[in-house]
């Protein structure tokens, strides 16, 4: 009797990701798998395909991102990340569990389970990620261990205090032996560190890692053992500047991800689609770079189920019109083609409230000589540099220096109603007048402004506190846009339209206040200068800190 199954694609061009090539064959469907990649079988099919003209690859899976950073909801993010031929991701939930602790987990496992895409969650390591950062929430590996019993939890992410890990912090390495416990793994995190410190990092058990900015970074990491996630995100764009770094012999070892990619980005860019392009832009075999978009990132993940269109695996695929161009057709999951969106709303979110009583006088910078460290903004990258400046002074305090592009950049702790208040200068935003404020600001997810006068900047805050969060930017009167950010203050508890229309907004007022359009995004740029574990200065809510010394500075150089 001849097996019957639901449906075989034929005509098109495969890819096997085992063999790195393309081949003219057909899948064969059945109960949401692939029971056949032969171009002919003795099988009776319910429905057929006709893809002649167009290439097929599997679901394409991100190996690394915070979906917070969207700025949306999990629910409505999966609509945009299907479109895109993104089928999984391994999100780290660490911003909104640096706000709301397990509550906030909980939150993004419940609300991501409206969606298709597979949404692999791995634990948030660092909560706070270094102990003296005034966050909203403190994870020990006792408060994660019960989220293992969630069916989409498949790991520890990346462990970012490199220092708890060197000197063999007990919770830190209770949190890794969890995860290998549980048959997963644990994800690492190398920003900065050199050949010795990447084999303390593998030594812990931690094998993967995605802050690479350079070729040589790159293959420090293969050398070390680490599967390597190249990354390009809103801010982080380092797709370029290490896929020089890929050759057929060492491909094995590197993946795609995006980390942190704000919802406007995905819906006009895209996703990991966006690094393939890239990456074949750059002469990268296209066959070679979709096999790194889903075979190796589901290697990395142990995700045993998908990532190849071979028999036995899951029916995670994407047509594409143009290979090189990354043109999607269709996508299909889990054996169902995915022809509209899912009518879902975002769960509500009532966790968490914004707490701060900032006043002008806290935002005061006295200074005697005006010789000042400032933080260094470089555009589309999450790393600073350490800039040495002379700065106006009068009446014993700080002046907007708009000629040098100095400003006054300010951090205000908004969990615990602290009252604490850091106060530095930055270089890089351009601003002419105004200020904009945010309470999206990693991994503390305190408020941060930057701002040409305390009046603006102040009058932003306040703007982002009576809105329980969100993004605001104010000229030297009014409030002209503001994004609020009801979700922890991190994510939009509007549809993903909407939320891309209000970034779209808050980015026009932004360039009112710049009286220029910059190449880079102003506000999730803003929001890494306050991540004291990326090289080199930083501002928290307790002051500059200089990721070299790992110790706080003062701004101004006696």
């Amino acid at each position: 009797m001849t097996e019957k199954v639901d449906l075989v694609i034929t005509g098109a061009q495969v890819l096997n990701v085992l063999t790195r090539e393309f081949e003219a064959t057909s899948l064969w469907l059945k109960n949401g798998q692939i029971i056949s990649n032969l171009k002919d079988e003795p099988y009776e099919a319910a429905q057929r395909y006709d893809a002649t003209g167009k290439w097929i690859v599997p679901g394409m899976i991100d190996a690394h991102v915070h979906m917070e950073s969207a700025m949306v909801a999990p629910s409505e993010l999966g609509k945009v990340l299907l479109k895109h031929g993104v089928t999984a991701i391994a999100t780290d939930p660490h911003e909104l569990a640096n706000v709301a602790g397990t509550a906030g987990i909980q939150y993004l496992i419940d609300d991501a389970r409206q969606t298709p895409l597979d949404v692999f969650f791995m634990l948030p390591s660092s909560v706070p990620c270094v102990p003296f950062d005034d966050n909203g929430a403190t994870l020990h590996a006792a408060d994660l261990r019960p989220l293992y019993a969630e069916p989409e939890v498949h790991g520890l992410a990346e462990v970012m205090d490199y220092g708890a890990v060197e000197r063999g912090d007990q919770d830190t390495l209770a949190k890794i032996r969890d995860a290998n416990a549980h048959g997963y793994h644990a994800d690492g995190h190398a920003a900065g560190l050199n050949p010795h410190q990447l084999n303390v990092m593998r030594n812990a058990g931690l094998d993967t890692d995605h802050e690479c900015t350079t070729v040589a970074e790159a293959l420090d990491r293969v050398k070390a053992g680490m599967w390597v996630f190249l990354r390009e995100g809103t801010v982080e764009r380092d797709v370029l500047g290490t896929i020089g770094a890929v050759t057929e012999a060492n491909a094995g070892r590197f993946a795609f991800c995006t980390d942190d990619k704000t919802i406007a980005d995905l819906m006009t860019e895209g996703s990991i689609d966006y690094n393939v392009k890239l990456a074949i832009q750059s002469g990268m075999r296209p066959a070679l770079a979709y096999t790194l978009a889903s075979y190796h990132a589901a290697l990395a993940h142990r995700l045993n189920d998908r990532g190849s269109l071979t028999a036995g695996k899951l029916a995670d695929l994407v047509v594409l019109d143009d290979v090189t161009q990354v043109k999607v057709a269709r996508t299909m999951k889990n054996g169902q083609w995915l022809a509209s969106e899912a009518k879902t709303q975002p769960l509500p979110f009532t966790a968490t409230r914004i707490h701060q009583h900032a006043t002008l006088a806290q935002l005061n910078l006295p200074l005697t000589t005006g010789h000042v460290n400032v933080i260094g903004v470089q555009p589309n990258h999450i790393e600073t540099d350490h800039l040495v400046c002379d700065v106006p002074v009068t009446d014993g305090v700080f002046q907007p220096d708009l000629q040098q592009d100095i400003l006054k950049m300010v951090v205000v702790e908004r969990h615990k109603n602290t009252g604490r208040v850091g106060v530095g200068l930055v270089h890089g935003f351009q601003l002419k007048h105004g200020a904009v404020a945010g309470s999206v600001a990693h991994d503390a997810h305190n408020i941060v402004a930057v701002g040409t006068s305390d009046l603006a900047i102040l009058r932003a805050i306040d703007q982002i506190t009576t809105t329980n969060g969100g993004i605001a930017v104010a000229d030297d009167e009014q409030i002209i846009a503001n994004m609020p950010l009801a979700i922890g203050g991190l994510l939009s508890a509007s549809s993903y339209q909407v939320a891309a229309k209000q970034l779209a907004t808050i980015k026009a007022a932004y360039n009112q206040i710049c009286e220029t359009d910059i190449p880079f995004d102003p506000f999730i740029t803003l929001s890494f200068l306050t991540l004291p574990v990326i090289p080199t200065l930083k501002l928290t809510d307790r002051g500059l800190f200089d990721y070299d010394t790992f110790d706080f500075v003062p701004v101004e150089i006696n």
